[in-house]
């Protein structure tokens, strides 16, 4: 089943004089059930494919439809709801609220999707190496416990579609492991993901390698 559709995505940014072509005409198709892996050097454009895919960032050209919506130019508030009602999002930064506990930001996002059981919580901080963090400020967390606690918030709600940014950066070998079993499982529960890794050890579990250079897509 076809989950996500991009087509033809152009992102233009402008420096006084100078403009930066940071997609050129990109198109990505994300079925359920597929893992995929993003690759690229850094100011390759992922993290602004990213951001267009999830409509937090308008695309210059090109559409991208969710589950046959149409998510490109149109209100904020319907983008909203669409990200609320399918994907799971880990970003670079900005993925926890500070005042809130670990626990304490997965259940805003069970409650803002509908979807989710708040008796799951510990279970799945246990699968990503987080046990005895739960009632923690994101400030008391390392780099790569926050990136966990981030991708916690993202998996709660059990999305349709799950977009993350390194989500494996900062952490040993096993618990880089621990993180990529629970995005398999997550991906063989029917869930279309997309990763954006320099990680070999997440690339080789993927179903599908993307890479991507120059704003464009190069294999994949």
């Amino acid at each position: 089943m076809r989950m996500l559709e991009a087509t033809e995505l152009y992102r233009f940014y402008h420096a006084g004089d100078d403009e930066v072509v940071a997609l050129r005409g990109v198109a990505l198709v994300l079925d359920a059930g597929q893992f995929t892996a993003l690759r690229g050097p850094s100011g390759s454009g992922k993290s602004t494919l990213l951001a267009c895919l999830a409509g937090l960032d308008e695309p210059d050209g090109g559409v991208v439809t969710v589950l046959g919506e149409r998510m490109t130019r149109r209100p904020e508030w319907e983008r909203a709801r669409l990200r609320a009602r399918h994907f799971g999002m880990l970003m670079q930064s900005g993925n926890l609220f500070d005042h809130l506990t670990v626990r304490g930001n997965i259940r805003l996002q069970i409650e803002i999707s509908g979807h989710g059981r708040s008796d799951e919580i510990d279970s799945l901080l246990d699968s990503l190496g987080l046990d005895g963090l739960a009632d923690v400020l994101p400030a008391h967390l390392s780099g790569g416990e926050a990136a966990r606690a981030g991708l916690a918030v993202a998996l709660a709600a059990k999305p349709s579609i799950l977009l993350c940014d390194e989500p494996t950066a900062e952490v040993d070998a096993a618990t880089e492991q621990l993180v990529i079993d629970r995005l398999i499982e997550t991906c063989r529960n029917g869930a279309a993901i997309l990763i954006v890794t320099h990680s070999p050890a997440l690339a080789a579990r993927a179903d599908r390698i993307v890479d991507i250079r120059d704003g464009g897509i190069v294999h994949g």
